[in-house]
């Protein structure tokens, strides 16, 4: 396969609106692949300049990537790259490290690149970049994958859930057929999806859907990690599948010393807490997160708790299909009830308001609630898991709107959050995409796009008319808004202009008090010197 020929496709693609015409045209794609550029090929595609999977990073900006295209000679006319000449390219400048990385990676940039045609060199730019916008979403490209092997959809769809890696999936459909992808499921160090829960707000509705009995958790706000242990051996994944095992030394050291059993994956939080123990705000535990030097030093100032919820695999067998009560016994077993989410098995929507009251004066989120019989089924998201905690709200006004792009393109979908200051204007506290219905968000850009002031082709600036209620997970201290606040997981709720003007939208005044009042349940971190 040529690198010319991806390139015609991506070409294709773009100019291609139908979901059947894109997956045609993919799946033709993948099925003149040979085994070994399966991978890149997928990668690629997907805009990566690696598998999902692997963890290298050519870690090239715009700027290296402008360096690099100086003084480079006129594009040849004549294609002349195969496939697999661009991710050897790609290998080489994700191995160049240390003094004089920079250097290296440029010179073999331009080796790259010299031998590129103009379609070709657009390819590579938009690859390193992380800027493929040809529309295929992951669906489209499972059923691309399914229809290119001869499969059965949910075959594909299952082992994504287990493997997350578009490459890996495809690799094994195109080279294996449905009988290897049946006999895919969890892989120790392979990070799968996480089970995701429903938003309810009360509990008769919970104790309705799950048969009158139900597990409540305390809802930790902290950051979600799955961990993965053989031996000595640990390496921990965010929620989002990236390895943070770096960055998280005492959870690895805790993972060694407490948890008893082997080749075992579990799912769990870790959250940020005080000297009185006490949760910190999700803001602090970022802080460390975000960390790539002085880990040991911010470990020791800034301390983690563990709770553990789920077990996963355990001794080298998978318990996803297993009911919840098993998994949770088997992580009794694991933990010796060390390190364990606060837990009770409720029947009664009193019992479970009591419970969910202790979970928020501990200066937690809420509460989870399991089916008892469920299984683990990673990605999904049902009424096997609810997430039940109060919502806080605040009226704020849409002072502008991007431009939504794929599902959202031609709609103005990302507002551009505001509450009223104490000089009769707006200070800036987020934004956000969520909550509306594809009809409102029609109706909605034709609201803002009649209030406009200014448009740069991404951002449109309105005047300040638009009421909305927002809901938000926690206030946080922000540099990046000049309100110096940020809303958390804002989400709109409800449209409030038919009933409140600009000016009785939420004050500049409400906001600090209510971030203050955050602190009546969370701890604060002391920061010396300050």
């Amino acid at each position: 396969m040529t690198f010319h020929d991806f390139c015609a496709l991506t070409t294709a693609l773009a100019a291609t609106r139908s979901r059947l015409a894109k997956t045609a045209l993919t799946a033709e794609f993948l099925g003149r692949l040979a085994p070994e550029e399966i991978s890149p090929g997928v990668a690629f595609l997907t805009g990566r300049p690696f598998p999902a999977s692997d963890p290298r990073t050519a870690d090239v900006s715009w700027a290296t990537l402008s360096e690099a295209r100086d003084e480079l000679p006129a594009a040849p006319d004549a294609a002349t790259l195969t496939l697999l000449d661009v991710p050897g390219a790609f290998a080489d400048i994700a191995a160049a490290s240390g003094p004089g990385s920079k250097r290296r990676k440029i010179a073999r940039l331009r080796m790259l690149l010299a031998v590129a045609t103009d379609d070709e060199r657009r390819a590579i730019h938009t690859i390193l970049l992380g800027e493929m916008r040809i529309g295929l979403q992951d669906g489209l490209v499972q059923d691309a994958v399914a229809r290119a092997a001869g499969v059965d959809p949910e075959l594909v769809r299952r082992a994504g859930l287990f493997l997350s890696d578009h490459s890996m999936v495809a690799r094994i459909a195109l080279t294996e057929g449905a009988v290897g992808l049946r006999q895919v499921g969890p892989r120790l160090f392979v990070p799968l999806l996480p089970m995701l829960a429903e938003l309810s707000e009360e509990f008769g509705e919970v104790l309705e859907a799950h048969g009158g009995r139900t597990a409540l958790e305390f809802k930790y706000d902290g950051a979600r990690i799955q961990i993965h242990k053989h031996g000595e051996t640990v390496r921990i994944w965010s929620r989002r599948l990236t390895e943070v095992t770096d960055s998280l030394p005492d959870i690895v050291e805790l993972a060694r010393a407490d948890l008893r059993g082997d080749a075992m994956i579990l799912d769990g939080e870790v959250v940020a807490v005080g000297a009185d123990g006490r949760p910190l705000p999700f803001q602090e535990l970022m802080r460390r997160w975000r960390r790539v030097h002085g880990i040991e030093a911010t470990a020791r100032e800034i301390p983690l708790a563990l709770y553990l919820f789920d077990c996963l695999m355990l001794d080298g067998r998978s318990l996803i299909d297993e009911a919840y009560e098993a998994r949770w016994r088997a992580l009794e077993r694991v933990t010796s009830g060390a390190h364990l989410a606060r837990r009770v098995v409720a029947t009664d929507p009193k019992e479970a308001d009591a419970f969910l009251a202790k979970a928020l004066v501990a200066g937690h989120e809420g509460v989870m609630a399991k089916a008892t019989d469920s299984p683990y089924a990673p990605g999904s998201r049902g009424k096997r898991w609810f997430k039940v905690k109060p919502a806080e709200t605040v009226d704020c006004v849409i002072t502008a709107a991007d431009w939504g792009s794929g599902r959202r393109r031609g709609w103005l979908s990302n507002y551009h959050l505001a509450v009223a200051d104490a000089e009769g204007g707006f200070a800036p506290v987020g934004k956000t995409f969520k909550g509306l219905t594809d009809d409102e968000f029609r109706e909605m850009t034709g609201r803002l796009r009649g209030l406009a002031v200014q448009d740069d082709g991404y951002t449109v600036t309105v005047r300040p008319q638009v009421v909305v209620e927002v809901a938000y997970n926690e206030i946080q201290r922000s540099s990046q808004y000049l309100s110096g606040f940020a809303l958390r997981f804002a989400r709109i709720t409800r449209l409030r202009d038919d009933d409140k003007g600009p000016q009785q939208a939420t004050t500049l005044q409400d906001l600090q008090a209510l971030y203050d009042k955050q602190f009546s349940t969370k701890g604060r971190r002391e920061v010396r010197g300050v």
